[in-house]
């Protein structure tokens, strides 16, 4: 029972759309309305500027973390693990907001540097620097993404076997989540910032 109150406490967390609420009661606005029509950071960007992108960005990496951080508190590694994983699904599919969230990435950070700082720092570095250099966000999400689990093979010693299937699964969430930005790389036809 404790680990399905986590459960839904963490996906209640993920819920909170920075996005939606900070267009909503800062600009009088949704940005769903506005360029790819997802609640997050870099639509927010897209929409709004730079500095509302940044306040969103924060927010969202900030409930990853405190849901993943609750869920230890409640429930030990076991609890953290599910926080971290319905966070994510709570940001990517909120049901207050008719299933229609983000793609998870900055909530996915949040969740991950709770779990593994150092390997997660690096491949936010790398995949910030990616997303300046190409002036493509979702090129360097994705790759920052998923160097996560190479990183914890490579930084955490000893290697934490559940923390790595934990990134896998998260992985796994934001790949389903930018499976359209995925096709328009290939094609060569992905939006630029």
């Amino acid at each position: 029972m404790r680990y399905v109150i986590i459960a839904i406490i963490a996906y209640l967390i993920g819920n909170i759309s920075f996005a939606v609420l900070i267009s909503k009661y800062g600009k009088k606005d949704d940005v769903r309305k506005h360029g790819s029509g997802n609640a997050g950071a870099t639509n927010m960007v897209r929409a709004y500027g730079f500095k509302m992108g940044i306040v969103t960005f924060i927010g969202d990496m900030l409930k990853g973390l405190v849901a993943t951080y609750i869920g230890f508190k409640a429930g030990g590694e076991l609890g953290m693990y599910v926080a971290a994983v319905l966070v994510v699904v709570g940001h990517d599919f909120p049901v207050f907001f008719k299933f229609k969230g983000g793609k998870g990435v900055s909530t996915t950070i949040g969740a991950m540097f709770f779990v593994a700082p150092f390997p997660v720092l690096i491949c936010f570095v790398i995949g910030i620097s990616i997303a300046i250099f190409t002036r493509t966000v979702s090129l360097g999400s994705l790759i920052g993404v998923c160097l996560s689990p190479i990183a914890i093979l490579i930084f955490m010693k000893p290697i934490d076997m559940n923390a790595l299937y934990l990134v896998l699964v998260l992985v796994g969430l934001v790949i389903f989540r930018h499976k359209e930005n995925i096709k328009r790389l290939i094609k060569g036809e992905e939006h630029k910032l």
